[in-house]
């Protein structure tokens, strides 16, 4: 109809009410879309990385894996209640009674119009919880289909740990599942039942005949299970808890596991009288089975062991369990892989003759004074050369043969990396955060006993490009590193000029245009040239610029995730990865190398330990190493060798436990992504070690398990316990870190690369013992451990008590007493290292001082505290040190060639100046090189600092005289 004009009306608006049906729709439509596009985003560039580092075998397992698991348990759980729940609807009375004040009515009334929906959202609720729930179950049903044998039996039920470790988490998983899904469907269709009649409360609780069937079977089906999780429980206690040990005790042995086979028998008759009540349509027989086996459950599973223990084990608990505590000593030593770790009786003399000295040189010159958690400013000021170059907090030790030795030294490593919190303020665009400022460049390298004529490290390896010892075949860039951007876009099209800044050039601030440029040409990273891929990770980082820059073009990658931890963890997903991942140079190259652990928390017997608690000390609370999870575990290897090559980042595994069956069963789950021992280079053997965290978990296995004896385990007069770190206050509860360093052993004659730590007695503050584990993977002996354990009539002082001794020494506080009192200096004390010599026990801390009146200052290696016998000495080398701690002169000490840069002052002196006139010479030649540092002329500095050194010791010299 039209009006005057001849313009047709116009519609209504909507209905507030049609608006909320057309919109709620919608924005449920939207939602969604959004969800499915996220998982598809996340999905697909996962593909897309995996076939970057050549590992889409395992991208495509685990997701095929998860999502079979998805599929048949979603739809099994689904089905079953939902199929249970319809069954009883279909058999629901006709002619129900329709009283409104009953509330079934009510019920009845409200979903029969919507009874399809809430069917099908059910059904899907349920399907998609408990495909979440098995989905999540994929690492422990491969190794189910994988797993192999042990080769060891437990001592109980004579079965291979093969089937605790890989059958039996599988077996418990689905009892678990199976129960929770009878146990669902049977309230679900109780409650069916409720609503459309099958039963009815009102005077009285009476069921249909099908009602009374229907829940019969039901019952009986999750009774059967329930026999199934009793037969499980049996094998439960070899792996369970215990406030004395883990694994099956006596009253385990004699009382609760048969009391599992009487349950599981009673289980299975209870659940055929429910069977057979559906023909006797009487639930008095099923219902007093139920009772019955509660009764059981109480007396026979609760009850009669509880007396058995009270009264028969405690009052004679060492006879009783004694058996079952050498079961458990024997497994956690196996687990743990210290039942070969030796204890061996240590004299600990406490005093020592020059000659004994003498003889002990090997391990005096190869003391590792730099502290690889103090030196790290040093690094930065000395080889940061420009502000967006960083490395870490704490660095590395690694071990190197270099010019004029046969044999590898210890030096302190750190790779350069790239710091984009460096950049000033207004540098920081996303194209110089993303495609300029792309990566570090090198490693900086330091001897690690050697400390130049002012406290400076000594390099190995300096500069960029990177100049020394220690030399790569390809430039050392590090586009893989700890510290790389979240994400870099690399690339250029062809004839295109480079923009990412390379090697810096010149003086000046931080700023590309000082730099060389570099285009990347790796392999790693995930094309992003065409619009499909921009689009996707420009939703995936949630920056358009990814689409919109005319930086990312036909050639370019995008790298992400490349933090080598993560990488590992990535492309091995069942490996859990040591949280000290080091930089190394190895066949020319710059890479990172991780250790990689199976673990498993079901080893028979077996004692349990959170990774997390036995891990932590003071890297981990300071963040300079990464944390373990929280796992409990009782099972654990270092089976895996990985390389992150910091370039490209190509990710390789190599087997490094051959024996281990866990490591085994994943090799056949994912063929060909571990690498066979024997394809490691001599080049990368000689760089690995025995990683740290493993060492940590068997310390802490170690302070009760070095006893051996069932007797002397239950009275627990022999636990040690880890000292605390003296570096971090009397005070403080974190404990003490474990040390690499080279050092011979009682009766060696040549160091090795080790690893090591003290134990203290349980309630005192002497040291117990000494441990230490070989860490050179080239010998024999790799992962020997030896515990020096000191006789209990000999006290020797502990960690906490030696840096008591240091601090309240009177030759020490004298030395210090000038930057105690100063307000332009503080006093850093470094790691606190223990040392067998000459048939006793050597302490050595270096003592650093670092300036506080002006930016751009680090530590430096001043001093050197030794204590040997309860007395301590003090020097400016730890020969020095030695001399005053053992009441020698210094000439009686042999000279050290292997510490020659630590040990010798450099430089001349000339008679015809004063001490005053050399130390103002040296006040000039500091203040100039610290200008030169600020200008970022590094060998203008170096030079400067030599000459400051020269003119510190003429006027030593001069004093003197």
């Amino acid at each position: 109809m039209s009006d005057i004009f001849g313009i047709a009306d116009q519609p209504l608006p909507p209905e507030p009410e049609r608006r909320r049906r057309v919109l709620v729709p919608t924005l449920a439509t939207v939602a969604v879309l959004i969800v499915l596009g996220s998982v598809f985003t996340n999905v697909y560039t996962d593909r897309l990385w995996y076939k970057s580092v050549g590992y889409t075998d395992v991208f495509t397992k685990v997701l095929v894996t998860r999502i079979g698991l998805f599929v048949v348990f979603g739809l099994i759980f689904a089905l079953v209640v939902m199929g249970s729940a319809f069954l009883a609807w279909r058999l629901r009375p006709e002619n129900l009674p329709m009283r409104r004040d009953e509330p079934a009515v009510r019920y009845r009334m409200a979903l029969s119009p919507i009874l399809r929906p809430v069917t099908i959202v059910a059904t899907l609720l349920f399907a998609a919880f408990a495909g979440s729930v098995a989905s999540g179950q994929w690492q422990t049903y491969q190794l189910w289909r994988a797993g192999g044998s042990f080769g060891v039996k437990d001592p109980h039920f004579k079965r291979d740990v093969g089937f605790y470790v890989f059958d039996y988490p599988w077996l418990r998983f689905l009892s678990t599942f199976g129960f929770t899904m009878i146990v669902v469907a049977f309230l679900v269709t109780l409650f069916t039942m409720y609503v459309f009649g099958g039963v009815r409360v009102s005077g009285g609780v009476r069921f249909t005949r099908a009602a009374r069937s229907h829940l019969a079977v039901v019952a009986g089906l999750g009774l059967l299970v329930r026999a199934f999780a009793y037969h499980l429980d049996r094998f439960g206690y070899a792996i369970g808890n215990s406030a004395l040990f883990d694994g099956i005790g006596y009253t385990d042995a004699t009382a609760r596991i048969p009391a599992r086979d009487v349950l599981t028998v009673v289980a299975v008759i209870v659940a055929l009288l429910f069977f057979a009540s559906v023909f006797w349509r009487s639930w008095t027989l099923p219902g007093l089975g139920v009772a019955g086996m509660l009764l059981a459950s109480i007396v026979i599973g609760g009850i009669w062991p509880y007396a058995m223990q009270s009264f028969q084990v405690r009052p004679s608990e060492p006879d009783k369990e004694g058996p079952y505590i050498a079961h458990n000593i024997e497994a956690t030593r196996e687990a743990y892989d210290v039942a070969d770790a030796t204890v061996e009786d240590y004299t600990a003399k406490t005093e020592l003759t020059p000659e004994e000295l003498g003889q002990s040189a090997a391990s005096r010159v190869s003391s590792r004074l730099l502290d690889p958690t103090l030196i790290s400013d040093a690094f930065q000021q000395l080889q940061q050369v420009r502000g967006y170059y960083t490395v870490p907090q704490t660095l590395d030790v690694d071990r190197y043969v270099l010019e004029g030795s046969e044999t590898p030294q210890d030096v302190i490593i750190a790779a350069r990396e790239v710091d984009l919190a460096g950049l000033q303020q207004s540098q920081r665009t996303w194209s110089n955060d993303h495609t300029v400022y792309t990566h570090g460049y090198g490693v900086i390298s330091a001897f690690g006993n050697q400390r130049g004529p002012n406290g400076e490290p000594v390099w190995v390896v300096q500069d960029i490009p990177p100049v020394g010892q220690i030399e790569t075949e390809v430039p050392p860039r590090i586009y893989f590193g700890e510290n790389s951007p979240d994400y870099s876009i690399v690339g250029r099209p062809e004839g295109a000029a480079a923009v990412e800044s390379d090697i810096p050039q010149g003086g000046g601030e931080a700023d590309a245009e000082n730099a060389t440029k570099n285009i990347y040409d790796g392999s790693g990273g995930v094309p992003v040239g065409s619009l499909f891929h921009k689009v996707l990770y420009a939703v995936k980082f949630s920056e358009p610029n990814i689409v919109l820059s005319d930086r990312v073009n036909e050639n370019s990658k995008i790298l992400y995730d490349r933090e080598p931890r993560q990488r590992v963890e990535k492309v091995a997903p069942w490996l859990t990865v040591d949280g000290d991942v080091y930089p190394a140079v190895v066949d020319g190259r710059m890479v990172w190398i991780v250790d990689g652990y199976t673990t498993s928390n079901a080893y028979p017997y077996s004692e349990h330990r959170s990774l997390r608690e036995a891990t932590a000390d003071t890297l981990t609370q300071t963040s300079a190493q990464a944390a373990l999870p929280t796992d409990e575990i009782n099972y654990m290897r270092n089976s895996v060798k990985a390389v992150v090559d910091a370039y490209d980042g190509t990710v390789t595994l190599y087997q490094w436990d051959t024996e281990d069956p866990i490591l085994e069963a994943w090799m056949k789950v994912f063929p060909g992504t571990v690498e066979k021992k024997s394809e490691i280079s001599d080049d990368l053997m000689s760089h690995l070690r025995y990683p740290v965290d493993l060492f940590k978990v068997q310390r802490d296995v170690l302070a009760r398990y070095h006893v051996t004896d069932a007797q002397t385990f239950y009275e627990d007069g022999e636990r040690w316990r880890v000292p605390s770190d003296p570096t971090q206050g009397s005070d403080s509860s974190v404990l003490q870190p474990p040390y690499y360093l080279t050092m011979s052993r009682p009766g060696q004659e040549q160091g090795n690369f080790s690893l090591t730590s003290v134990f203290l007695p349980n309630s005192r503050q002497n040291l117990a013992s000494f441990v230490s584990v070989n860490s050179e993977a080239t010998s024999e002996d790799y992962g020997t451990m030896q515990i020096l354990q000191l006789p209990s009539d000999t006290q020797v002082s502990g960690p906490s008590q030696i840096a008591n001794d240091f601090q309240t020494d009177r030759g020490v506080t004298q030395a210090l007493l000038q930057y105690e009192q100063s307000k332009q200096a503080k006093i850093l004390r470094g790691n606190l290292l223990t040392l067998p010599v000459g048939g006793g026990l050597l302490y050595v801390q270096p003592i650093y001082i670092q300036r506080t009146a002006s930016e751009g200052t680090f530590p430096v290696l001043q001093f050197v505290a030794a204590s040997f016998g309860g007395d301590v000495g003090f020097g400016q080398t730890l020969d020095e040190a030695l001399a005053v701690a053992l009441g020698l002169q210094p000439g009686q000490i042999p000279a050290d060639d292997g510490g020659a840069a630590a040990e010798e002052d450099s430089g001349g002196s000339d008679g015809a100046k004063t001490t005053a006139e050399w130390l103002a010479e040296a006040a000039v030649a500091y203040n100039a090189a610290q200008d030169a540092l600020t200008s970022g002329d590094l060998a203008e500095y170096q030079r400067q600092v030599e000459l400051m050194g020269e003119a510190i010791a003429s006027a030593q010299e001069a004093q003197a005289q």
